[in-house]
């Protein structure tokens, strides 16, 4: 390039490089890639494109557990009224709370110190303490391991429940139970690998978002089922079983030859195997879903009929015939937000573990009893905790910074509490487990590594985990 009499390079502008002539002879060059790159592509294509569907796939090292069971408590459980008594607390109630101690969600909202009303006792060989509002919990603590130092990156229900089913306070993400069935598949392929079971009263806070596959195809979506009328609507076939069939196979081969040219759309394909699964259903999920074929000692042991416990002990049923048979990941939700006591803490949480402890008892020892308990991973928990102060007269807000979570058999140690709070029940202190911890645990139980359980979506290889770096919580491990 010229320069100027100091030394100084002169730039011509772009215009007055570049003759028409010399335009077209570089984008001549250019245009010999772009032909290698259209011949090339229908191979790259094959060979780099990732089949999605829920066949059985081999986890990246030897699992504890084979499957999950995931009793979602949505509304945020008291951790100070069921698992973590608190004396300081209750010694205080009625006191100003002192400096550093607020309610994150409305500052002006923050009241004086609030002590459970509730006893505790020591249970099981392990002594673990828990309230007399768990009387059924209490039969199983040598079975289970109770974390009490659980925290959370946000106080609103929305985002918790983002953040604890699908690893970020950021709507549209996949769930956990999507995840697991994306890394590992399922083992029947005549029933869903992932199922979502529903309160018949109504939708959980947040509706389907909760067991969504977000951006992965809808074949890692959860499959919602009721726990009272029929299960699944539209699945029992109108037509005979040899039409049905014949219908069935008909169809199948119109969607595959429809697809053939269409090899690319990852949504059609999984479209059409959901469409298959649903076709399947129809025989398998009848008789799966069928609670009268268990014995009338089940159905006592579960509750089933009776007017408060009745409904969760049908969920219950069914998450254990379900996971049986081979279903990957169960998630059981209530209607709402039940444990949600920004008023009358003390009758709400009365009202809630009515419902709820007995038939949660109930599974594991069923569980236990049918040798299933050694390889499923019960999870039980909340999006957040409560406030150890009051919400007005008598209830608890939502708290972030500590509350209390359970987990039992696949592969977690029995009879263990893990980690603390501090006095008030407040802040997590020791052994502090992040939500990520917590799902990178549930990953590294099933054989899978959560650094290396990616899906590419968007230009990124995403992870349950996201980018935060979690620890596996090796001090619950059995």
């Amino acid at each position: 390039m010229p320069c100027d009499c100091d030394g100084h390079v002169q730039y011509t502008p772009v215009r007055e490089m570049l003759s028409r002539r010399n335009l077209f002879e570089r984008l001549s060059m250019g245009l010999g890639g772009l032909a290698l790159g259209s011949l090339l592509e229908p191979a790259w294509a094959a060979s780099s494109r990732a089949k999605y569907d829920v066949l059985p796939k081999q986890p990246h090292f030897a699992p504890k557990a084979k499957r999950v069971i995931m009793l979602f408590q949505n509304g945020g459980p008291s951790q100070v009224d069921l698992f973590d008594p608190k004396p300081e607390l209750k010694k205080r109630d009625g006191q100003k709370a002192g400096d550093g101690y607020i309610n994150t969600v409305d500052i002006k909202k923050t009241g004086a110190w609030l002590g459970s009303p509730f006893k505790f006792s020591a249970h099981g060989n392990s002594g673990m303490v828990l309230s007399e509002l768990l009387p059924g919990l209490a039969k199983h603590v040598d079975e289970i391991t109770l974390i009490r130092s659980m925290v959370t990156n946000h106080s609103n229900h929305e985002q918790a429940i983002w953040n604890f089913n699908t690893g970020l306070i950021t709507p549209g993400r996949p769930s956990i139970g999507s995840w697991v069935t994306y890394g590992l598949g399922t083992e029947n392929q005549n029933l869903p690998a992932f199922a979502a079971i529903m309160n018949p009263d109504g939708l959980p806070v947040d509706g389907v978002r909760n067991f969504s596959n977000g951006w992965m195809p809808p074949v890692y979506q959860g499959m919602a089922m009721r726990a009272e009328g029929t299960p699944v609507l539209n699945l029992e076939p109108n037509a005979p079983p040899a039409a049905a069939g014949a219908r069935l196979e008909l169809v199948q081969q119109l969607n595959r030859e429809h697809f053939i040219p269409r090899s690319d759309q990852l949504e059609l394909e999984a479209r059409i195997a959901s469409f298959e699964l649903a076709a399947r259903m129809q025989i398998a999920a009848t008789e799966a879903l069928d609670l009268s074929k268990e014995s009338a000692e089940t159905h006592a042991l579960y509750q089933t009929s009776d007017k408060d416990a009745g409904i969760h002990g049908r969920q219950c049923l069914l998450a254990r015939r379900l996971v049986e048979r081979g279903v990957r990941f169960v998630q059981v939700l209530h209607s709402g937000q039940p444990w949600d006591t920004h008023t009358h803490n003390d009758a709400g949480l009365r009202e809630i573990c009515r419902k709820t402890d007995g038939p949660t008892a109930a599974l594991l020892t069923d569980l236990k009893q049918r040798g299933l308990l050694e390889d499923t991973l019960v999870v039980w928990g909340g999006e957040f905790g409560r406030t150890p102060m009051a919400e007005g007269k008598d209830g608890r807000d939502h708290h972030k910074f500590g509350f209390s979570l359970w987990m039992a058999g696949g592969g977690v140690k029995g009879g263990l509490t893990y980690g603390n709070t501090d006095d008030f029940g407040y802040n997590s202190v020791d052994k502090v487990v992040t939500v990520a911890d917590f799902h990178a645990t549930i990953l590294h139980l099933l054989g899978l590594d959560y650094t290396k359980l990616s899906f590419h979506h968007d230009t990124r290889d995403e992870k349950l985990t996201d980018v935060h770096q979690p620890n596996v919580i090796r001090g619950i491990l059995a």
